[in-house]
């Protein structure tokens, strides 16, 4: 189904009209249309495109999903893609929602790739900022725009709480190994995935934001500096979390490597204990006569050695931290 809107003058005028209706209003210059299309096909493209006189490669990449975020500059119109996120707190894996949007001098066309990208929460920034909508489309592309970002904030901010839950983990006695390089791999995985979204955000915003593309008039330009200075704040936070989840897995493999040491080194010092009784024992287990054979101090002179060395040795490797 699609979504249609009219703005004239700043103010919503009709709302949900047949999408067929969108040309009648195109030629009024007090006029804005927002139409919105989820999963359309490029036939369900087809009329609106021509109305609009839209490029066939736009139409085809409003279609194709799996775009690159990116502004793309034609004749009669500019075509962008966009998607939010949202993390899965208890698993760590991003999820991503792709929109694609045509933007005219005074019609907005949004095509969502499936249900997932709330439009609604859209249509709520719009309504709670009403007296901008004399801006026209560019008051509904910063709507479009804002949303998207806080989205990637919101992840960013998430995976944070997640990085700072896995740091603990790290440091706990009994840290379960397989899972905390199960999870630190799943969000490593999610950050690679929001900074291919984050970072180009950067150059689309800056496309918008041209004055040769007359989508940003005065009155939005604030707000698009607003937009904007999220989009630096959560690439920078991104690149930094990103450095972190490489800090702590690096970190992670140190410990183990020096616990292991330490294991070792007890390991060690235990063998070289019992290898005293074993040795002196097996001297005199030979089948041959040895000082002391048939006698008793044989026996006594035998164990007090064992003793002696054991506990020699056992006093320099406590004393050197090894046991």
């Amino acid at each position: 189904m699609a979504r249609t809107r009219l703005y004239r003058n700043g103010v919503l005028e009709s709302e949900n009209f047949p999408a067929a209706e969108v040309s009648d209003y195109l030629g009024d210059s007090t006029a804005t249309v927002w139409l919105d299309m989820c999963s359309p096909t490029a036939e369900d493209l087809a009329t609106i495109s021509e109305e609009l006189s839209l490029h066939e490669l736009a139409v085809e990449d409003a279609v194709h999903q799996h775009q690159r975020p990116k502004l793309d500059r034609y004749d009669t119109h500019a075509f962008l893609t966009a998607y939010t996120v949202r993390l899965d707190t208890s698993t760590g894996v991003l999820d991503k929602y792709e929109v694609a949007a045509f933007v005219t001098p005074r019609a907005l066309v949004t095509v969502r790739k499936d249900e997932n990208f709330d439009i609604e929460e859209v249509v709520r920034r719009w309504d709670s900022a009403s007296e901008l909508a004399k801006s026209g489309v560019g008051f509904l592309v910063h709507g479009l725009l804002d949303y998207v970002v806080d989205s990637h904030f919101e992840a960013v901010q998430a995976l944070d709480e997640q990085i700072e839950a896995l740091e603990d983990l790290v440091f706990a006695d009994h840290a379960d190994y397989r899972e905390l390089q199960r999870r630190s791999l799943r969000l490593r995985k999610s950050l690679v995935t929001l900074r291919r979204v984050v970072l180009p955000m950067r150059e689309l915003a800056n496309a918008v934001m041209r004055r040769d593309l007359h989508i940003v008039d005065d009155a939005m330009m604030p707000y698009y500096q607003d937009v904007y200075d999220h989009i630096l704040r959560a690439a920078e936070w991104t690149e930094s979390l990103r450095d972190l989840v490489t800090t702590i897995r690096e970190t992670q493999l140190t410990l183990q490597g020096n616990r292991l040491n330490a294991i070792m080194k007890k390991v060690t010092s235990w063998a070289a204990i019992i290898a005293v009784p074993t040795a002196i024992t097996g001297f005199y287990g030979q089948n041959v006569p040895y000082p002391g054979f048939e006698h008793a101090w044989g026996f006594w002179a035998s164990t007090i050695a064992i003793v002696v060395i054991s506990g020699t040795l056992y006093w320099m490797f406590k004393l050197r931290d090894w046991l």
